[in-house]
C-alpha cells in the first residue's frame, strides 16, 4: 500500500468512527423501531459499523455516512429473519404496521403532548425499563444511547469494569427474557421510568461536559444531545419538578461552553474564563427552568439543587463576587438528599471560597484529607487535584505539586493531564 493510499484508508476509518460518534444513538433507535428488538438492534449496528470500516476505506465516504450505517443495518435485520426462518412473517407484519401507521396518520390530530415522537427519547425510555434495576437500567442506557465506553461508564459510577460489564449483559438478557417492546410508555407508567431517564442524560451531560478520557477536554456534540433530549423531556412532563431542575442545570452548564476552551482546544478554567462570552440565552433559559422546578413548592431536587449551584456562577461578575455561602448551603442540602463522596468533595471546594483566603483553604483540606479512605475516590484524580490546589492556596508548594502530579498520573484524558502537569511545575498559577 502506498502512502497516499495509506493516508486515504486512514483518513476513511476516522470518518467512520467520527460519524459513529455522533449517530450512533440515533442509528441504533431507528434500528430498534424497525426489528421490535432492542438488544438485536445494538448487534445490527455494530455488524454495520464493522461493514463500514471494511468498506470506506477501499470504496470512499458514502454521501451520509449515518443513512449508509442504517440502511446496512437494516439489511443485516432482513438477512437475520431469513437466518431464523421469519421472513415471510416478519414482512407481514412489517406491512401490517405500515398500513396501521397510514391509517393513524390519516386520522391524527397535528401534535400529540403524549407521544414520545424523538426516536432516541423512545430508546432512552426503553432501556429504563422497570424490569431492570435501577443501576442497570442507566448502565445499558449510558452504553447504547450515549455511545460511552464501558471504562467510561465504570468511572462515572466509581465501580470496576467488570461491574459494568455484567450488568450491561445482565440488562440485556433481561429486556430480551421479558419480551420488552419498542413503544413508547403512557403518561401513567413514565413515573416508574424517570428517575433513571434523568440520570442517563445527566451522566451523557457529564461526560460531554468534561471527556473522561481522549484528546479533546469537552465532547459538546454528546452535550448538547443530552440538552436536546432534557428540552424534549420538559415538554412531555411539565409536571415533574425534577425534570426541570435538570434541564435548569444543564443550559445553565452548557452557557459556559464558548469559553471553557481556548482557540487551540486547551481548558479554560472557571477563573479565567472570559464571561462575556458565556451564551445569555441559556442563562436565561436555565433561570427560566429553575424558577419552574422551584414553583411547585416542594423544595428543590438534587438535580435543582446543583442548578441553584449552576446559577449562583452564572450571574456572578467573576469568582470571588459569586454567592459562594449560598453554594455552600446547596451542597449541605444535597449531600442530605445523595451523599456521595463527590459531593463533599465539591462542598470543600466551596467551603474553601467562602471562608476566605486563609480559614477557607485550612478548613476545606482538612475536609479533602478526611474523604482520602473512600474506595470511591481511591483512583480518582479529582482528589488529588483539589487537594493540590488547597495546598497551592495555603503556601504549601512542595506538597501541592506532588499532589497535581499524581491527579496528572490518574486522569487519562490528555487535555487535563497538561494542565495538572502545568499546575505540578507551578503550583501558583
Amino acid at each position: 500500500m502506498d502512502d497516499v493510499t495509506a493516508r486515504r484508508a486512514d483518513s476513511a476509518r476516522r470518518a467512520v468512527v467520527a460519524v459513529w460518534r455522533i449517530e450512533a444513538a440515533k442509528i441504533v433507535a431507528v434500528l430498534t423501531r424497525y426489528t421490535g428488538d432492542f438488544a438485536l438492534a445494538e448487534d445490527l449496528a455494530q455488524e454495520a459499523l464493522a461493514e463500514a470500516l471494511e468498506q470506506w476505506p477501499e470504496r470512499g465516504l458514502p454521501r451520509n455516512g449515518a443513512a449508509w450505517l442504517t440502511q446496512v443495518g437494516k439489511r443485516r435485520a432482513v438477512d437475520h429473519w431469513r437466518r431464523q426462518e421469519r421472513y415471510a412473517d416478519r414482512i407481514a407484519a412489517l406491512g401490517h404496521d405500515l398500513e396501521r401507521e397510514q391509517d393513524a396518520a390519516a386520522d391524527a390530530v397535528p401534535w400529540d403532548p403524549d407521544e414520545i415522537a424523538d426516536d432516541v427519547l423512545r430508546l432512552v425510555f426503553t432501556a429504563c425499563h422497570p424490569a431492570l434495576p435501577q443501576q442497570a437500567r442507566v448502565a445499558l442506557t449510558l452504553r447504547v444511547v450515549g455511545g460511552l465506553e464501558t471504562a467510561e461508564i465504570a468511572r462515572a459510577f466509581l465501580v470496576p469494569v467488570a461491574t459494568i460489564q455484567q450488568r450491561i449483559v445482565r440488562a440485556k438478557q433481561a429486556l430480551a427474557d421479558a419480551g420488552v417492546p419498542f413503544e413508547t410508555p403512557s403518561r401513567a407508567e413514565r413515573p416508574a421510568r424517570i428517575a433513571a431517564v434523568l440520570g442517563v442524560l445527566y451522566l451523557i451531560f457529564t461526560e460531554g461536559h468534561a471527556a473522561t478520557e481522549g484528546d479533546d477536554w469537552m465532547r459538546p456534540d454528546l452535550a448538547l444531545e443530552a440538552l436536546r433530549l432534557a428540552r424534549i423531556l420538559a415538554a412531555l412532563q411539565p409536571d415533574e419538578p425534577e425534570v426541570h431542575g435538570l434541564l435548569a442545570l444543564l443550559e445553565l452548564t452548557a452557557a459556559r461552553f464558548p469559553a471553557r476552551v481556548d482557540a487551540q482546544g486547551a481548558p479554560v478554567l472557571l477563573a479565567d474564563q472570559d464571561r462575556r462570552r458565556w451564551d445569555r440565552g441559556a442563562i436565561r433559559r436555565g433561570r427560566a427552568a429553575l424558577r419552574r422546578a422551584e414553583g411547585f413548592g416542594r423544595g428543590l431536587g438534587a438535580y435543582g439543587l446543583q442548578a441553584a449551584i449552576a446559577e449562583c456562577h452564572a450571574v456572578a461578575p467573576s469568582v470571588e463576587a459569586t454567592d459562594w455561602r449560598r453554594i455552600v448551603a446547596a451542597y449541605e442540602g444535597l449531600e442530605r438528599l445523595r451523599p456521595s463522596p463527590v459531593v463533599a468533595l465539591n462542598r470543600a471546594v466551596a467551603l474553601s471560597m467562602a471562608d476566605g483566603p486563609d480559614a477557607g483553604p485550612a478548613a476545606a483540606l482538612a475536609i479533602v484529607d478526611g474523604l482520602a479512605g473512600e474506595r470511591a475516590l481511591a483512583a480518582s484524580h479529582l482528589l488529588p487535584s483539589v487537594r493540590g490546589e488547597l495546598l497551592a492556596r495555603l503556601g504549601r508548594d512542595a506538597e501541592a505539586a506532588g499532589a497535581f502530579a499524581l491527579a496528572a498520573e490518574r486522569t487519562r484524558n490528555a487535555r487535563e493531564r497538561a494542565v495538572l502537569l502545568a499546575r505540578a511545575a507551578s503550583p501558583r498559577r
